[in-house]
């Protein structure tokens, strides 16, 4: 198995080098609208934001940047195929202009305009960030009526473009037994509330891309990317910032598109993508195995063998549901820069039976 990667450098509004109705899901996260370190991004792409800033008119700022992003989200309902989804993490600001301080509602405005494109509105996930921050308000310490609730999460926005995906044809249903969830991974990654992911540092020598990246953990696109798509699916990113949705579909084993403005991350990606995938990838994969098999043993300990009744056909692992029995993960193997910007990722089946061959990790105990 092969997947392609390919990454375009260019407008971020301007997508049209896409097929229209070829893309299964979108996985993305903006420049956050009202956020400082993105006000010089937003203003060289329009001067009015700039002025508008200048002027201390946040209300101004706040809708002209929201207009650039609303070409993007345009071209995201153009390129998804009927049934496919669009996943956008945005986190809405806070910021004192002129001595006002208030909260940029950026998901809502978001989810306005998309809906004006025909984008059906699914619940939302609430990423509740982590935090070491004692204090749980802001404003005037103890005394009442003068604070504000501190910002502690973000959204994930979910929407699909028409109805419900079909999977009519008998190659179509097999791709997507392929492609299940643990029964566990169900019941947490299908939460509106995500508490259990931390924000992270992106592991590149580029200082200066580090300084430009508002980079998003690896398990989030990760997470979305197994929940609303399938083996062999195109998955784009029109916001690629450092390449963490590229990474997370070689993971998953689909192919992606990733468009990013700023061709000075060029480096980084390369390398991020080209450099970590195999072992990154692979240890994620082997500890995400491992999590469903402690999980497996302990429900075996405390439930009995009548609470894990089905096996995986093609490891023999334990599952809970017969709709596990056909998963198939694969491991990478090789992750290689082919001609011009696109990247091709090589896999191995064989390799989780190589790892349940060697010992205990797929042993079952209790029970």
């Amino acid at each position: 198995m092969i997947s392609r990667h390919q990454i375009v450098f260019g407008n971020a509004t301007r997508l049209d080098q896409i097929e229209s109705n070829s893309i299964d899901l979108v996985v993305t996260s903006p420049p956050y609208p009202m956020i400082e370190m993105w006000d010089e991004s937003f203003s060289a792409q329009n001067l009015d934001i700039g002025s508008a800033l200048g002027r201390k008119s946040g209300t101004t700022a706040f809708d002209l940047m929201h207009q650039l992003l609303d070409k993007a989200w345009a071209e995201v309902h153009r390129v998804l195929k009927p049934g496919g989804f669009a996943c956008i993490n945005i986190g809405d600001a806070t910021r004192t202009i002129n001595s006002h301080f208030g909260l940029y509602p950026n998901h809502a405005r978001i989810l306005f305009y998309c809906l004006t494109t025909g984008l059906t509105d699914l619940p939302a996930i609430i990423w509740r960030k982590q935090t070491n921050a004692p204090n749980k308000f802001m404003g005037s310490g103890m005394l009442p009526a003068g604070a504000y609730v501190t910002l502690e999460h973000e959204f994930i926005l979910i929407l699909r473009k028409g109805n419900k995906r079909e999977f009519a044809a008998q190659d179509e249903k097999a791709g997507r037994a392929r492609s299940a969830l643990f029964w566990e991974e169900r019941n947490n990654w299908f939460s509106d509330v995500w508490f259990d992911l931390k924000g992270t540092g992106q592991a590149m020598n580029h200082s200066e891309a580090r300084k430009r990246s508002g980079a998003f953990p690896f398990e989030l696109p990760y997470r979305l990317i197994n929940m609303f798509s399938v083996r062999d699916d195109t998955v784009l990113d029109p916001f690629l910032g450092t390449g963490t949705t590229t990474l997370a579909a070689m993971a998953s084993g689909r192919n992606s598109i990733g468009v990013e403005i700023d061709s000075r991350l060029w480096a980084a990606i390369s390398q991020y993508v080209t450099t970590t995938p195999v072992d990154t990838c692979n240890a994620y994969i082997h500890r995400r195995i491992g999590n469903h098999i402690a999980f497996v043993n302990e429900r075996l300990k405390t439930m009995g063998k009548e609470a894990v009744k089905y096996t995986n056909e093609n490891y023999g692992f334990p599952v809970v549901t017969r709709q596990e029995t056909n998963i198939i993960i694969n491991y990478l193997t090789d992750v290689t820069q082919a001609s011009g910007n696109t990247i091709l990722a090589t896999y191995d089946e064989r390799a989780i039976l190589d790892y349940a061959e060697k010992g205990s990790l797929f042993a079952p105990t209790g029970g």
